[in-house]
């Protein structure tokens, strides 16, 4: 079912901004617009990444003892210090496998 959401939004964001971008299409947008579909993408990302971290066996978890919410803001904190995709993906990926490994 994951796949499946994670398929239509992606199609969806497709063709959205294929329809406004592609130069042979009369079709064109206000500025109002552009800057509305400017948040398609973390709305898309947020609804994907949400409950991921937060839903666990079907419940809500957010206690300080869960790996995919430490995970999450080490991830938050190292990508606002360093601004390094590759740093910020290892360091969470790392944190991660580590609470995985010694649950605390």
């Amino acid at each position: 079912m994951t796949i499946l959401t994670i398929i239509l939004l992606a199609c969806i964001t497709f063709f959205s901004r294929y329809l406004f971008l592609h130069p042979k299409l009369p079709l064109r947008i206000g500025a109002r617009t552009t800057h509305f579909l400017s948040f398609s993408a973390p709305a898309v990302l947020t609804a994907i990444w949400v409950p991921i971290i937060f839903i666990q066996d079907n419940n809500f978890n957010s206690s300080l003892t869960n790996p995919y919410l430490l995970a999450a803001t080490v991830a938050i904190i190292t990508a606002y210090k360093s601004h390094s995709v590759y740093l910020t993906l290892s360091t969470s990926l790392t944190v991660f496998v580590l609470l995985q490994l010694v649950p605390i």
